[in-house]
């Protein structure tokens, strides 16, 4: 069964760093990026940035109350 994102902690810089899931879980970004690359969060996907590094983003739904972004704070 996949869980959704339902917030964020951001650092300092405004980078997300952790997220937690519908289920309470917190992981690290990373660990989200690889459960998302597993289809294990529902919702998100990853993607190869013009840096060369991988990033995590919610799938574009046209909604951007739901982006990784503008979700609630933990």
């Amino acid at each position: 069964m996949s869980e959704k994102v339902v917030a964020v902690r951001k650092n300092g810089d405004g980078d997300i760093v952790e997220l937690k899931l519908s289920s309470g879980r917190i992981v690290d970004y990373k660990q989200a990026q690889v459960m998302a690359q597993n289809g294990e969060i529902e919702g998100v996907n990853t993607f190869r940035g013009k840096d060369g590094d991988w990033h995590l983003r919610s799938n574009a739904d046209g909604d951007p109350s739901n982006n990784l972004d503008n979700l609630p704070t933990f």
